[in-house]
This record gives structure tokens, sequence and C-alpha cells, in this order.
């Protein structure tokens, strides 16, 4: 029976860098893929339609809700934002494990719908530090910003229920911390336990 993929949730505020750490540990782990979600919201410059999000129109997507196929979605700043549940099936059904950038409410719908998936958290070293980031990407309006910096704290708050919380103050040393985490839920024993019961079988059966 092939091994199903491992589900890994990651959240954090606007502007923390999760899906930088996301795009990050995908090149370094080979059977590890990025979810694309679809979004209602502009592309910013620089963004790409299929390799960043699935950007589509308001019809679209409650066409989709309608259909039931997404595995989760919510509305965020303004905006709808959702994982297709057809992507999970596929990375996860074929052993492939799959890591998404989403928010708070996707993943406690998550969280509720699939057992075994692991969330993360990415917190910034300070306020004034995301602050900065948010800034420095010159791609939103002030109120935007300011908007986002606001929901920060709520996030935030919602952290005390992931099973990791990584600080991504120097991203090289979030980047190790994020794949300390894969490697050792790769290993975790009800994760691998199908496996050495076949080594066991097979040694049974050599004696």
């Amino acid at each position: 029976m092939k091994k199903e993929g491992i589900l890994f949730v990651i959240s954090a505020p606007s502007g923390a860098g999760k899906t930088s750490l996301c795009k990050e540990v995908v090149d370094i782990f080979k059977n590890l893929r990025h979810s694309v979600s679809y979004t209602t919201r502009k592309a910013r410059p620089g963004e790409l339609h299929g390799r960043d999000y699935f950007f589509i129109p308001p019809e679209e997507f409650q066409r989709m809700v309608s259909a039931g196929e997404f595995a989760e979605w919510a509305e965020v700043h303004g905006n709808f934002y959702g994982t297709a549940l057809k992507t999970l099936h596929e990375y996860r059904t074929n052993g492939v494990d799959v890591i998404l950038d989403i928010d708070c409410q996707g993943a406690r719908q998550l969280k509720e719908h699939y057992s075994g998936g692991v969330f993360i958290f990415i917190l910034p070293p300070s306020y004034g530090e995301l602050r900065r980031r948010l800034d420095c990407r010159n791609s939103d309006a002030c109120d935007v910003i300011e908007r986002r910096l606001e929901n920060a704290a709520g996030e935030i708050r919602e952290s005390r229920w992931y099973d990791y919380i990584i600080v991504n103050d120097v991203f090289s040393k979030a980047v190790e911390e994020l794949k300390a985490v894969l490697v050792a839920e790769r290993c975790r024993t009800s994760r691998v336990i199908e496996t050495v019961a076949d080594m066991f079988e097979l040694e049974k059966g050599v004696s």
C-alpha cells in the first residue's frame, strides 16, 4: 500500500514570510509540493497565474464553493482564498507531501476535517518589523497595510493551537527550523509503522 502524503499547513500574519519559507523548503525536499491557492484578489507585480495563485473572478470562486470543490476557503482582508480539494487528493493519494500557506480560518477547517495534518505558525520578530516588511513590498495601499496590521493581533492569538511556532527573524534560521519540523514529522512513528510492520513480516517469511 502506498503511504499517504503528509499535509503541512503554514499560517502567519501577512508579511511574516510564510510564502517565502514554503517556496524555500519545496526546493529542498524532492517529495514535497506547494499547493497553489485560488484567490479573487488582483495579482501583485511579479506574481504569475498558476505559480503564485490561481487568480479568478469572484463569480468563479462562488461557483467552486457551491460545487464543493474547495477543501477549505475563507474571506481574508476583503478577498476570497481557497484550496482545491482535487489538488490535495491527487498529491496525498500518490504519496506526495503537500505544503499549504493559508490563513487561520482555512487552517481551522483543515484541522477539523484532516487527521494527521501538521500545523505550523510563522511569527514575525515584532510588530515593527512586520510593518517594515509590509511597507517594503510596495504592493499594497496604506489602508490595506493598516488593515493587515490590525488583523495580525487576532491571527497571532490563533497560534496557540498550532503544533509548532517558528519566529522568522533571520530567514536562514527559520528555514532550518522548518526543515527540522518536516524531517521530524516524516520520521513520526505513526507515519512509518506500516513500513516497519512489513519489514517484520518479511523477516518472518525468511526465517
